[in-house]
C-alpha cells in the first residue's frame, strides 16, 4: 500500500539503540516520516502537544510510565492517532490486558522489518494488527484462565459452596430457587472438570475463584 503522503511516526523507547535503529530504518523508506522520538511517556506527551503523528509506536516498559498509559492518553486527547505497542513482552496475561484497552497493534521486537512496515500500513487502513507469535500464544492459552470460566452468578454460588452453605441456604441468600442452585452447581462442576466437592474446593482455592 502506498499512501498519498508518508505515515508520520512518533517513536517512544527508553533504549537509545532501539530508537536509533528504528529511526534509521524508517528514514530510509519514503513511505514513513519520523515526527520525533522520545525516551519517556512524559516526553512523548510534550511532543504531542505541538506535533501530530499518525501512529505512536511505543515500547511497553517506559521509565516513568507504561506504553499502555501513554496509549490511554493518546486515545483520550488525540483519538485520531493510532496506538501501537512494540515490546519484548509476550506473557499472555499482559498481552490480554493490553489488547482489552483497544490498542491498534501489539508487535514483538523480534518482528521482521518488512512485517513491521506492513503492519503499520494495515493499521493505518483501520485494521488492528497483532504479531503472529502473539496470536499463536493467545490461541494456545485459551481455556487456561479459570476466572473467566464461570459467570458472576456461578462464582457467587461457588463462594457460598466453599463456605459450606447448603442448596437451600444458597437459594435463600441469593433469592433464587433450589433448582436453580442445583443447575449452577452442575455447571460449576462441569466447567471446572471436577467430580467431588473436595476436588472443587481445591480447584477453587488453587485458581483464586473464591474470596
Amino acid at each position: 500500500m502506498h499512501l498519498t503522503r508518508p505515515i508520520r511516526l512518533l517513536l517512544v523507547d527508553d533504549h537509545r539503540i532501539v530508537l536509533d535503529g528504528l529511526r534509521s530504518m524508517f528514514e530510509q523508506d519514503a513511505n514513513f516520516e519520523i515526527v520525533a522520538v522520545a525516551a519517556s511517556a512524559e516526553e512523548a506527551i510534550q511532543i504531542l502537544q505541538t506535533k501530530r503523528a499518525d501512529i505512536v509506536l511505543t515500547d511497553y516498559r517506559l521509565p516513568d510510565s507504561t506504553g499502555l498509559d501513554l496509549c490511554g492518553w493518546v486515545k483520550a486527547k488525540q483519538p485520531g492517532t493510532k496506538r501501537v505497542i512494540l515490546s519484548m513482552h509476550d506473557e499472555a496475561a499482559l498481552v490480554r490486558q493490553i489488547l482489552k484497552e483497544g490498542v491498534d497493534g501489539y508487535l514483538l521486537k523480534s518482528i521482521e522489518q518488512v512485517e513491521l512496515k506492513n503492519a503499520l500500513h494495515q493499521i493505518m487502513r483501520g485494521m488492528p494488527y497483532v504479531s503472529a507469535e502473539i496470536t499463536r500464544m493467545l490461541l494456545s492459552d485459551v481455556g487456561n484462565h479459570p476466572e473467566e470460566l464461570l459467570t458472576t452468578r456461578e462464582r457467587e454460588v461457588l463462594n457460598l459452596i466453599a463456605k459450606e452453605f447448603s442448596n437451600k441456604q444458597i437459594a435463600d441468600k441469593l433469592f433464587i430457587s433450589e433448582r436453580t442452585v442445583e443447575t449452577h452447581r452442575k455447571n460449576i462442576f462441569r466447567k471446572t472438570n471436577t467430580g467431588t466437592l473436595v476436588g472443587l474446593i481445591k480447584y477453587a482455592f488453587a485458581n483464586n475463584l473464591v474470596q
